[in-house]
């Protein structure tokens, strides 16, 4: 398609009323000044646009980067950094379909997670175990290994891709579109690979996804949102919280059974929030699924002395009035508990467990939510949210870029802001200063080692770049991919030979 013959809508330059908002994604830390932001509507605009954009001479060699967006949920500056010259953006192709060419399902990288929840599933009884916030793009979801509610009886959503379109650049600076499919052999293969857990915008910009195999939600799950007052907790009655919720998924770890299946998020809210809080879902047509939920919160609640009660505040993203475990249609469910949260600046950081929380760790986490270090500090949205994890994650059903494999807890750090706020460095030392002192002893990050496994590319943090924050002996790199990188950095060579697609924590090709 040539320039003359695109719409001139789907080019956003400075001055439109549109460019304020298409500058930005969801993190308001970061907002671009791009020279255009162009939407693309087709795989066939996606390989012309990008084409023109990386045969354009930038004005600015500082400010030359080309960015994809699809749902704008990246974390970091990676899409809306300052040095950014163009940002495509995927999000009018938000298609969900059958292919009967492909014998697989199609979603198209501008899709949402609400998109497949509320188009894929009415057309098919299918779903994939993908995030709680509605309205982060497959884009960027599922090549970082995609994980949600379902994953601990399903798995990750890169555990279904079949298929997948790239528009990737050549040496020539020509763009192609490549379908690279799961039984393909050579660089194809390895292309496909690198999309389940390698990263989203490395390798090229991502048009579709297929896939096969998807799994059935259940027909009802049963959700519960609890909470706990700050103010009666002792130190030992938050060790014993914190200890029951990481033995709770260290003994079940068995995707077959109701506790198996069983996900929980515990919310480490800051002290100045006033309250603690927990979600949880189980599938209930499992006929142990009411059991497993009873026992789960007995063995949480059961065991402290604080009376558990409803929600009465936003804790990260999410706020949810059902003190009284509910049974309700999976999709109703999901529907209630989608959340993102409100267009606010944040800094997050990230953690696998494989083991449950030592003691020094439970009171490093006691001390920096208020308790002893920041007590002057006030930020009801300053939280560790600790998801279960494992089960079906740890069994997966092909071999993929997603490494951590065998964990039983994931961890969020989030802090969050308003653009008016004038106590920014106040909220990122909290998160820097709690994370590292939570992992002091393997150098301020969650090391590839017995207890904890590194880092989720889905949640970037560049501190981990950082010497002053990462004093371990392993890079981000091997943070977040473990031994994968060395054949992703090979992928990356071959598809991206030009490394038209980097940033801060790119992959980095292999130097000849």
């Amino acid at each position: 398609m040539t320039e003359n013959s695109t719409l001139p809508s789907t080019i956003v330059r400075p001055g439109d009323k549109r460019y304020p908002a298409l500058s930005r994604g969801f993190n308001q830390r970061w907002i671009g000044r791009p020279d255009y932001v162009r939407l693309v509507r087709s795989p066939e605009e996606v390989r012309t646009a990008l084409e023109k954009a990386v045969r354009e001479t930038p004005d600015d060699p500082e400010r030359a980067r080309i960015t994809v967006r699809s749902g704008g949920h990246c974390y970091e500056d990676f899409v809306c950094g300052k040095d950014v010259r163009v940002i495509l953006d995927v999000s009018p192709m938000c298609g969900v379909f059958y292919d009967e060419d492909m014998r697989a399902y199609c979603v198209e990288a501008g899709a949402t997670n609400w998109h497949v929840y509320s188009h894929l599933y009415p057309i098919s009884g299918k779903a994939l175990p993908g995030g709680s916030c509605y309205s982060v793009g497959l884009g960027g979801h599922i090549p970082a290994g995609g994980f949600g509610l379902l994953s601990r009886q399903h798995g990750l959503t890169v555990d279904y891709l079949y298929a997948v379109e790239v528009a990737v650049v050549r040496s020539d600076r020509t763009v192609k579109l490549v379908v690279a499919k799961r039984d393909d052999e050579g660089e194809l293969g390895e292309l496909l690979w690198a999309h389940t857990g390698g990263g989203g915008g490395n390798f090229g910009v991502v048009t579709r996804f297929w896939f096969r195999g998807l799994p059935e939600p259940p027909r009802q799950v049963l959700l519960v949102g609890l909470a706990w007052d700050w103010k009666d907790f002792t130190k030992d009655e938050f060790t014993t919280l914190v200890s029951a919720f990481g033995d709770y998924f260290q003994d079940h770890q068995d995707a077959s059974t109701a506790p198996g299946k069983l996900f929980a998020m515990l919310k480490l809210t800051h002290m100045s929030n006033g309250q603690i809080g927990l979600l949880a879902q189980v599938d209930v047509d499992d006929p142990d699924g009411p059991e497993a939920m009873a026992g789960f919160i007995r063995a949480v609640d059961g065991a402290i002395a604080p009376k558990a009660t409803q929600m009465r505040t936003v804790m990260g993203e999410h706020l949810v009035h059902m003190e009284i475990p509910r049974v309700m249609p999976w999709l109703t469910a999901t529907q209630a508990l989608n959340a993102s949260g409100e267009n606010r600046c944040g800094k997050y950081k990230s953690a696998y467990l494989r083991e449950p929380f030592s003691r020094e760790q439970i009171n490093t986490m006691w001390a920096y939510l208020g308790k002893e270090k920041y007590t002057k500090y006030v930020n009801k949205q300053a939280l560790i949210q600790v998801d279960s994890y494992g089960s079906a994650i740890n069994s997966p059903l092909h071999d993929t870029a997603a490494r951590q494999r065998d964990s039983i807890l994931k961890m969020q750090y989030q802090v969050y802001w308003t653009q008016q706020d004038p106590n920014e460095p106040q909220h990122i030392a909290w998160i820097r200063d709690i994370y590292r002192a939570t992992f002091a002893g393997s150098g301020g990050v969650p090391v590839i080692g017995d207890r904890t496994d590194g880092c989720y590319i889905g949640y970037p943090d560049v501190d981990l770049n950082e010497d002053e924050w990462n004093d371990s002996d392993q890079t981000w790199a091997t943070l977040y991919y473990k031994d994968a990188y060395p054949r992703l950095q090979e992928i990356k060579t071959y598809w991206d030979p030009l490394n038209i697609f980097e940033h801060r924590q790119s992959i980095r090709p292999l130097v000849s």
